[in-house]
């Protein structure tokens, strides 16, 4: 995990690598850099902290890191710490204090911090107006938006834009263009191999190492291609009807390929484990995926539940043809929108899913209790299938028990308790391993 500096001299925070020799005895660390500005220290201008990645170590405890994926899912936005805690079932204030003891930061100074980081990369990638980035990052006032940056980095968002560097602008022939950055290892890769096996046909494609996808945003499509880019960072272009919340369009996006949390502690246990330790030895760079929509994952793995992969996936593209709705002209296969839950609840093979959705009994979001989610999934499909669902949705210590494809003994096999809490990751090498 990216641990930052902070130079009590100077009032000045830096990320690992950086050129600046302060002496040691003035040097102060931070996990996050929400935590070193929470603290009254400013990025510093030559290393530029805000562009790497300030995801949130597993090392945290599992209620911090789900309150992390709610606000990362804009459940701060519209509502305060009360709504969040109310969400977990506890109270803002010890919410503040679990906060505080593991990350450095309250939730709201969390939220703020990422609003205005995104922020801060979108005036240097982009050549978007200073009021389209603020309204994008997820501020809800030009006066808002420019105090915050004002506090975080100590200068307006037009003095801002004026320091950035030529190289910086990502320079794009349509779309926006962004970074979205991570810390090493991170196997592209394998995350390819994963997401191409379970691509749901016309709405997800994957070609020479880029992934591609439809959208919608307020009933609106768009398209959104990640691909390689650098070394810590991977390439978004993103194809949208609108700018308005492109930070949610640009988190969802990083969860979707495993950027939101890094693996840190579950990578150490599974390197000791006789069985994982050759896989993550291999392949140390390995993430677990997430979902775009929760939805549409819980679909297509309740079909690949119940039918052999070559069926499972003309069945999907059937289901997108008849249901979805047409988005002409998009190329590399992709002509969908993927449908809601109310559009196939009387669909064969997932209409009880849709049913129970629609109605509200099976809620399928990121940041909710694990258990529960299973339980709910558990009343419409196979529990190898709902641990999956739980999976993508970001549990950290689900086991479907399989590899490869599923079959009727699956739900027998060792529960492998002493994996846990970091089974997802254990079952990601599993898959992986056996395609």
């Amino acid at each position: 995990m990216t641990t930052y500096s902070a130079v009590r001299t100077t009032g000045i925070y830096c990320r690992p690598g950086c050129g600046a020799k302060p002496l040691a005895e003035n040097v102060s660390t931070f996990e996050l850099p929400a935590a070193a500005e929470a603290a009254g220290y400013r990025a510093c201008l030559r290393c530029r902290p805000y562009r790497v990645a300030g995801t949130v170590a597993d090392e945290a405890p599992e209620l911090v890191c789900r309150a992390v994926q709610l606000i990362i899912a804009g459940l701060l936005d519209e509502s305060g710490e009360e709504a969040l805690g109310a969400r977990l079932g506890m109270s803002a204030r010890h919410l503040r204090r679990m906060f505080h003891e593991h990350l450095g930061v309250t939730p709201d100074q969390f939220a703020r911090s990422r609003r205005a980081h995104f922020a801060r990369r979108l005036l240097d990638d982009s050549d978007l107006g200073i009021a389209e980035i603020a309204f994008a990052s997820g501020f809800g006032s030009l006066r808002q938006f420019n105090r915050a940056m004002q506090e975080i980095f100590r200068a307006s968002p037009r003095e801002l834009r004026e320091r950035r560097r030529r190289s910086d602008r990502l320079v794009a022939d349509g779309g926006l263009v962004l970074r979205l950055p991570y810390t090493p290892p991170y196997d592209w890769d394998a995350m390819c191999t994963f997401l191409a096996e379970r691509a749901v046909p016309g709405v997800e494609a994957v070609d020479d190492g880029v992934y591609r996808r439809t959208i919608s945003l307020d009933g609106e499509a768009g398209l959104l291609e990640i691909g390689p880019g650098g070394d810590d960072y991977l390439l978004l272009r993103a194809h949208l009807p609108f700018w308005e919340g492109v930070i949610h369009v640009v988190d969802r996006a990083a969860r979707l390929v495993g950027l939101d949390c890094e693996p840190i502690r579950a990578r150490a246990q599974l390197s000791v484990d006789p069985r994982f330790g050759p896989l993550v030895a291999a392949r140390p760079g390995v993430r677990i995926p997430g979902a775009w929509g929760p939805f549409e994952v819980a679909v297509q793995t309740v079909v690949r539940d119940q039918l052999p992969p070559e069926d499972a996936t003309d069945a999907l593209r059937k289901l997108v043809e008849v249901y979805g709705t047409a988005v002409p002209g998009l190329g590399h296969g992709l002509t969908h929108l993927f449908p809601g839950p109310d559009a196939l609840t009387s669909a064969e093979l997932v209409g009880p899913l849709a049913a129970e959705v629609a109605n509200g009994n099976i809620v399928l979001e990121v940041g909710e209790d694990a258990a529960e989610l299973v339980r709910s999934l558990e009343t419409v499909t196979s529990p190898a299938a709902a641990q999956e669902i739980a999976l993508r949705l970001g549990a950290r210590d689900a086991w479907p028990g399989r590899e490869g494809r599923p079959d009727p003994t699956a739900a027998e096999r060792p529960a492998a308790e002493h994996l846990s809490p970091w089974r997802s990751l254990a079952t990601v090498y599993q898959l992986l391993n056996a395609s």
